[in-house]
């Protein structure tokens, strides 16, 4: 038995990752090394980990092996490193919400992640995050800035940004974020990645009820389709707390290796937010996209989606998320300034204003579905601009902050008070030596179409699994 090191690391995702550990030829604990070699290696110039937890990973990882030699039979994730978004308790650890609000670590993990564990799955950090997840840009005043492993002037987008940046650089092949509106898609499609937005109620959010009301759920960003759903059939499925649960028992990675058989596609270039011009270089990579998805067999046609606005659904949720988490940390006093007087902000969001809102998210939903009258998948871009240089938030207040995010939710915010599945699917670099990531957006409860479409084309476009500069 060979132990995997530092340079094979990047190219092996969760497949194979499972495959060395459950063969033999590697153990997990050369995986787990590994991973935290990279960890070392690059996350200084990326800043992409908050709590490194690198003992006991090392612990996790040497007890998987001993249960291996005994003849247990192993998890679908056997021997995997993982990295965790900071608002997803990690016991053990604190509880961050990406800033200084809580000192007292976590004394149980959250459901999703006690099920990767039982799964075989080591967690090895928790990744960064601007405070809360307000911003779809991994920036604040306890963490810093957040580097993009492609360009480290630019973002990695957020706000799950920092489990972007260590999966993208080969620190783990996967990793959990969380996405309120956009915040799994935007990075990966900032980044190069391929992340999918469940069926609201896909994926549990206890111990809590909710999480940003209707709007939030967690999910991984990947490298690759087939790896982002064997997380997912490990990690999805409601527990009785949950306010709100998806149908449909379908496999996703069942989906994942199946073809899509002939759908109906339509696309667009036109962003939900008004105001927000997409830049030349999206709107050319769905256009392409559209093509390369004719020559695949489909029926693609350009449409007009007729977007509801979502504007009094999406905000209340917005502040009563924050106020409700902000409300819970132990420390109030020291969370960033931004974040106090988004608090305050949000003062008029009352538990009637709430129930509005959610009475206003089902009348969006029944809008925004209707295109799905006459097409199986929406095609769109993922973002509207190219990834900002990093200090995007400096000097900005609650209202600046929300303007400068507009350009980044205009295409995947609508989805998160929808409920519907979407996933931001690569590209490849663009021009400028970015990636460029385009949305597939499906019906209610249909991950299953999203995850057969989107490994069809990865199979057909493949895209680089790694920044340039990492895979090494």
């Amino acid at each position: 038995m060979t132990d995997l090191s530092v340079t094979d690391l990047p190219r092996a995702g969760v497949a194979e990752t499972v495959r060395l550990t459950t063969t033999g030829e590697r153990t997990v604990r050369a995986v787990v090394d590994a991973a935290l070699a990279r960890i070392q290696a690059h996350d200084g110039g990326l800043n992409a980990v908050s709590q490194l937890r690198a003992d006991r990973a090392r612990s996790d990882a040497d007890r998987l092996d001993a249960a291996r030699a005994a003849g247990e039979a192993p998890g679908p994730l056997h021997g995997v490193p993982v990295v965790i978004k900071e608002e997803l308790a990690v016991e053990g650890l604190v509880t961050t919400f990406g800033g200084e609000g809580n000192s007292t670590p976590a004394a149980a993990d959250a459901e999703v992640v006690r099920r990767l564990r039982a799964a075989g799955a080591v967690v090895v950090a928790t990744t960064t995050m601007p405070e809360f997840g307000a911003w779809p840009f991994t920036e604040s005043a306890s963490r810093g800035y957040t580097r993009n492993p492609w360009d480290r002037t630019r973002t990695p987008g957020g706000s799950s940004g920092g489990t972007a940046a260590a999966v993208a650089s080969g620190m783990v092949p996967v990793g959990m974020g969380g996405d309120g509106g956009g915040s799994i898609r935007i990075p990966s499609a900032a980044c190069g990645l391929f992340g999918l937005k469940p069926q609201r109620g896909r994926v549990t959010s206890a111990p809590a009820d909710q999480l940003w009301w209707a709007l939030g759920t967690a999910g991984p960003l990947a490298r690759s389709v087939l790896d982002s759903a064997l997380v997912y059939d490990v990690v999805r499925g409601h527990t009785e707390v949950d306010r709100w649960r998806a149908g449909g028992t379908d496999p996703f990675a069942a989906a994942a290796r199946r073809e899509p058989g002939r759908l109906r596609i339509g696309w667009s270039t036109k962003p939900v937010t008004r105001g927000v011009r997409p830049d030349p270089v999206h709107v050319q990579a769905v256009q392409d996209t559209a093509r390369l998805l004719s020559d695949l067999g489909h029926d693609v046609r350009e449409v007009d989606p007729h977007y509801p606005d979502p504007t009094l659904a999406f905000v209340p949720q917005f502040f009563g998320g924050i106020r409700d988490e902000a409300d819970a940390v132990e420390h109030f006093s020291r969370l960033e300034r931004r974040t106090r007087e988004t608090y305050r902000l949000g003062s008029w969001v009352t538990p009637r204003v709430l129930d509005r809102a959610l009475a206003a998210t089902e009348k969006v939903a029944a809008k925004a579905n209707r295109v799905f009258d006459h097409v199986d998948v929406l095609l769109t871009p993922a973002v509207a601009h190219r990834p900002a240089p990093v200090g995007v938030l400096d000097g900005k207040g609650t209202v600046r902050s929300a303007l400068a995010a507009m350009p980044a939710i205009a295409y995947a915010a609508l989805w998160n008070v929808a409920g519907n599945p979407a996933a931001s699917l690569p590209c490849g670099p663009a021009a400028d030596g970015l990636p460029v990531g385009v949305q597939l957006v499906g019906r209610t409860d249909d991950e299953p179409t999203l995850l057969s479409l989107s490994a069809q084309v990865e199979a057909a476009r493949p895209w680089p699994l790694l920044a340039p500069g990492y895979a090494g």
